[in-house]
């Protein structure tokens, strides 16, 4: 079988925060590599570093040390309009609660993600949000969505240019039992399709349904643990 790199790759990541003559590593040494069809739950107590990790990773935060490839392009060292371009042609992101603007409908926020990618294209939209059980809310607002139907909405958004690379920031912490059935469902079928997917979360449903668990603590990597699609160990 052929060996093929990781879709999204970070080594030895550091991060450093001042706030006067105070120093906090958020990040010390991370690396974490993600192969395409793969889901990585990265998990661990609050202000151990995850979201740090998820803004290094999508180029939100240029980490002070270390380095980040996403589908083979550096994304640290370069400038921050050359990051969000990268971002908007290659990384999908799924936030808890705030992937779509209240201004635009559901489908305006999906067309907005495509042309911020330079990648306009109303049948791909629609064929998405059909996928997705959206096609006769496509005109609702946010404010006007039920919490599974935002959360749809929010990966229609994260969707909207079938990135290789998905990130997703608790994208289960405001839904029912059900909704976030029905996301991880949809992100498994994203994986399944070769997607590359990093999901921060505290949620157990959420790090049971991936591949890999990432733990964090104190900025550093203290446990990695591999399932087979079975659920042994």
């Amino acid at each position: 079988m052929a060996v093929t790199d990781p879709v999204l790759e970070a080594r030895e990541l550091y991060r450093f925060y001042h706030a006067g003559p105070e120093e906090t590593l958020a990040l010390r040494g991370v690396s974490v590599a993600v192969n395409a069809g793969e889901i990585v739950a990265v998990v661990g107590p609050s202000g151990s570093g995850k979201s740090t990790l998820l803004a290094c990773l999508a180029g939100l935060d240029e980490p002070d040390g270390g380095t980040v490839t996403v589908a083979g392009e550096a994304m640290t060292r370069r400038s921050e309009a050359e990051r969000a371009g990268l971002r908007a042609r290659r990384i999908g992101m799924l936030f808890q609660s705030a992937n779509l603007l209240e201004a635009f409908t559901v489908d305006g926020n999906v067309a907005l993600a495509q042309r911020l990618a330079g990648n306009p294209d109303g049948r791909r939209r629609a064929a998405l949000l059909a996928d997705l059980g959206l096609a006769a809310r496509s005109g609702a607002y946010p404010a006007e969505l039920s919490g599974g139907e935002a959360a749809r909405a929010g990966l229609a958004v994260a969707l909207a240019n079938d990135p290789p690379v998905i990130l997703a920031d608790e994208p289960t912490g405001e839904v029912d039992g059900a909704a976030e059935a029905a996301v991880l469902a949809l992100l498994r079928a994203r994986a399944d399709a070769g997607a590359a997917i990093v999901v921060v979360t505290h949620s157990p449903a959420v790090a049971a349904a991936a591949d890999r668990t990432v733990a964090l603590f104190d900025g550093r990597v203290v446990e990695t643990d591999v399932l087979d699609r079975s659920g042994a160990a």
